[in-house]
């Protein structure tokens, strides 16, 4: 069991994640007392796609190659066509995806994000929801799709879109205070 206001938790993104899904969990996690983090491949700032268009930056706290699955209790992976897109081609963080999935702990992805979790091999046999347009991609992956708000599998938390958030981000709340869990083989 982790309480929610000592947990470190890290979002994966790059330039083009959806803002409103990196942005409410950064927020409403760090109401909630948890350290967040922005992890990414590059350093700096990273922009935000917003309404059509390039949106605001936001700073990025630590670097990938910086960080370890150790030290961090969940990771959220947001959406937006283009960061899953660029990172599913990025081998540190598909690495840094699998081995995330490995250790068991709880593993967030929101909108496009499930190619994340297609290219690190962890979807077959998992119930998963994703943005509706690459429901074809989850099934050819062998993930069993649903179209509901929020689907856990194993603390593998998926959603569709941003109106889902309120409910994807109390189920990384629950998933945290959980702690690890223990993953059957898919």
């Amino acid at each position: 069991m982790t309480d929610i206001a000592l947990a470190k938790i890290a979002i994966l993104a790059t330039d083009g994640f959806e803002k409103s899904e990196l942005a409410e969990p950064l927020r409403q996690l760090k109401e909630a007392g948890a350290e967040t983090l922005i992890v990414s491949p590059e350093t700096g700032s990273i922009k935000s796609w917003d309404g059509g268009d390039w949106g605001e930056s936001f700073d990025v706290d630590m670097a990938l190659s910086d960080a370890t699955v150790a030290e961090f209790d969940a990771l959220i992976l947001p959406g937006g066509q283009i960061n899953p897109d660029v990172l599913r081609t990025n081998e540190a963080a598909v690495s840094f995806i699998r081995d995330f999935y490995e250790s068991g702990k709880p593993l967030a992805a929101i909108c496009h994000a499930p190619w994340l979790l297609i290219e690190a091999g962890i979807v077959k046999n998992r119930a998963i929801t994703s943005y509706p347009s690459i429901k074809t991609d989850v099934i050819n992956a062998g993930g069993q799709w649903e179209d509901s708000e929020v689907v856990c599998d194993q603390a593998i938390i998926t959603a569709r879109n941003p109106g889902d958030l309120d409910a994807f981000i109390s189920k990384i709340i629950e998933e945290v205070r959980e702690g690890r869990h223990e993953r059957k083989a898919a």
